[in-house]
């Protein structure tokens, strides 16, 4: 029964990060990604379902890119003009297709850290 899950933590307020997008991509053999999904974290800071259930996981290359430029101009944050982070992409691989992958964002508009969470 594998997935891929996350969510996402705004350390600047210390509250889940409601309303961020995130996108899903896969790393193509040619090179490159491959858009699969658009996602919006809900109140919770989290999707609402799997970013990948168990019907469509895979062994593979894949990104997250979250979306934290905008979702903290949107929260009425004065951002400079490039943002420090505009997007956080995250690559990881799934190794094992039945396992769960749950790769969570902790971030601020000046940083950000991840790890393989359960």
């Amino acid at each position: 029964m594998g997935r891929l899950s996350t969510h996402v933590l705004d350390t600047t307020h210390g509250r889940p990060a409601s309303g961020m997008v995130i996108e899903l991509l896969e790393a193509r053999a040619e090179g490159g990604w491959k858009a699969l999904k658009t996602l919006t974290t809900n109140a919770d800071g989290r999707t609402d379902g799997p970013i990948l259930g168990p019907e469509e996981m895979r062994t593979g290359r894949f990104q997250l890119r979250f979306h934290v430029g905008a979702y903290f101009r949107g929260l009425g944050l004065d951002l400079p003009d490039p943002a420090f982070l505009e997007h956080v992409p995250i690559q990881f691989g799934i190794a094992d297709a039945s396992g769960h992958y749950h790769v969570p964002l902790l971030c601020t508009p000046w940083s950000y850290s991840t790890y393989r969470g359960s």
